[in-house]
């Protein structure tokens, strides 16, 4: 299998670090596959709406090394394994997965061949198509996590998800229904409230409307919410974290600017969506135990990608994905 794999590949990378101008489609190597890693062909990738800021090298103070070039975008993806590193025995050729590499070093998944630690990897859940397990990854990792590890969402719980309409907000919303939660949503937007609605909300207002968020949430939980996703910001979103109670529990992932604040007695924490083994065997479990739902936006090609992370940066509900192969 592994003499079938070529040794250049197309990918959309950048030559140095700076605006939408320098990142195009370029021949760039094969990256090899190391000890505990496997190489992906890739057949969609997600767009991030952190990768035009990782384009712009903000990203380099999190590397503990300097990037080298050509730089391949691409936080996450899915497709086919086409060789296993040395030491995998929980991954096989031929197997369909979806994963991720944040800031790999080995490049992203805007190509046609990816590699990532194997146990950043997961079989793809049945009932998805390659686009939707090709924007799970990164999102589906931190709704887990802020809504399971940080908030301990269980069965009768009153959550807030603020950004619900967004990649990792749709996704909330419906884990933490699938744990018991009674879910209130702010979405962005007509189309946002009403994706959110479909996905099991019991509550859902637009954020960005002019909606009285604070009297919505009154409503549904007099006594004040238990707890809450915080994904977004917006001129709402101080008095909505008003009405969590005494003892309750706030949480969203670092990045969400401008950072939320607490009210006294109230638990603030921040997190980052980090990839292992577990995690991704939780969210599939989760995602498996009936219908679920990935929202893919748009889907764009690998010669698009550019327009891609335009896109990203304005109204969309969901992910955007790129269609690689």
């Amino acid at each position: 299998m592994k003499t079938s794999i070529p040794s250049q590949m197309k990918a959309a990378a950048i030559d140095r670090f700076g605006g939408p101008e320098v990142l195009g489609v370029k021949t760039v190597a094969v990256p090899a596959v190391g000890a505990g890693e496997v190489l992906i062909q890739v057949e969609t990738a997600g767009v991030g709406s952190w990768d035009a800021a990782e384009r712009e090298g903000e990203m380099e103070l999190l590397k503990p090394g300097k990037s080298s070039f050509p730089y391949v975008l691409g936080t996450d993806g899915a497709g086919t394994i086409v060789a296993v590193g040395e030491g995998v025995t929980s991954r096989k050729v031929g197997d369909r997965v979806y994963g991720s590499g944040f800031l790999n070093d080995k490049g992203g998944f805007f190509a046609e061949y990816a590699v990532v630690k194997a146990d950043n990897t997961a079989l793809v859940p049945k009932g998805l198509s390659a686009e939707q397990a090709g924007v799970l990854a990164a999102d589906g990792i931190t709704a887990l996590q802020g809504v399971q590890d940080a908030l301990n969402v269980r069965q009768g719980m009153t959550l807030l998800v603020y950004g619900a309409s967004g990649g990792v907000g749709h996704l909330a919303v419906q884990l933490a229904r699938r744990l018991g939660a009674r879910v209130l949503a702010v979405a962005s937007g007509s189309d946002g409230v009403e994706l959110v609605k479909r996905l099991g909300a019991e509550k859902a207002v637009d954020g960005r409307g002019g909606d009285d968020v604070a009297k919505a949430i009154r409503e549904f939980a007099p006594e004040g919410l238990d707890a809450a996703l915080v994904l977004a910001g917006g001129e709402g979103r101080a008095p909505a974290l008003q009405a969590v109670k005494k003892g309750g529990h706030i949480a969203y992932p670092n990045g969400v600017e401008p950072e939320p604040r607490a009210p006294d007695g109230v638990k603030l924490t921040a997190y980052n969506g980090e990839s292992n083994a577990e995690v991704l065997a939780r969210l599939n479990r989760l995602i498996e135990a009936g219908p679920f739902h990935v929202e893919v936006f748009q889907v764009y090609r690998l010669d698009d990608a550019g327009r891609a992370l335009e896109a990203a940066s304005k109204h969309h509900l969901g992910k955007l994905a790129l269609r690689i192969h």
